[in-house]
């Protein structure tokens, strides 16, 4: 596959590298360190670390990538975890603005692990995604996967965790991971997941046309 930015430039590797420790860092965080177990599903009820450990496999696979250790390409993952993030830092952001309580999940994350899990980790992926690795070529094999994935989560809180734990409250029911689904009907909720597909769509569209305009200014060079 032709990139547009040599991965196995000194530069590139360094930058893999940094990508990958925080990202590895902050599995350990959220997972281990500060991981909640006391409800069904545990700190994978949450999107957010949905997103983090993709894109901490991806980082550990761009890096081996750079180190000549794989030659395998991922590039269906890297594409779908690009717009995993997207989706996760659009929905937390535009939530958080509206009412912070609506994400109040009883604890407060410390503003650096904020900014980090849901802006500057997710930036760091979408630059190697789209600006390195030169992602999002294979429209129709990413769509299926990204759509499985979306999939998997939706069905994992809906028909897992929900049914299952008894935090947080809702006026409708209790147990899905953000205060405001339990807030939701059924149909209210259906119709919030449809539109956050979309959205995912959108962003894999707008990603596909800036990394082949990228890609294309650079071979033209």
């Amino acid at each position: 596959m032709t990139r547009p930015v040599d991965p196995h430039h000194r530069g590139v590797v360094i930058f893999r590298w940094c990508i990958f420790l925080l990202a590895a860092g902050f599995v350990i965080r959220q997972l281990v360190l500060d991981g909640d177990y006391s409800e069904t599903g545990g700190p994978f009820r949450y999107l957010t670390n949905w997103a983090l450990l993709l894109s901490f496999f991806c980082a550990s696979r761009m890096l081996a990538l750079s180190e000549r250790r794989s030659s395998r390409e991922w590039e269906t993952l890297v594409s779908v975890t690009a717009v995993v993030n997207v989706i996760m830092v659009g929905l937390y952001w535009a939530i958080k603005f509206d009412d912070p309580a609506n994400l109040n999940t009883g604890r407060a994350l410390p503003f650096w692990a904020d900014y980090y899990l849901h802006l500057i980790g997710p930036l760091l992926q979408w630059i190697d995604a789209v600006f390195v690795h030169g992602a999002f070529r294979r429209q129709g094999q990413i769509s299926i996967w990204l759509i499985g994935t979306i999939s998997v989560y939706l069905a994992f809180i809906e028909l897992i965790v929900a049914p299952n734990a008894e935090f947080p409250y809702g006026a409708v029911t209790s147990g899905l991971p953000y205060p405001f689904l339990n807030n939701m009907l059924l149909i209210d909720r259906f119709w919030f997941y449809i539109s956050a597909t979309v959205a995912a769509f959108v962003a894999l569209a707008v990603f596909a046309v800036i990394a082949n305009v990228y890609r294309r200014r650079r071979t033209r060079r």
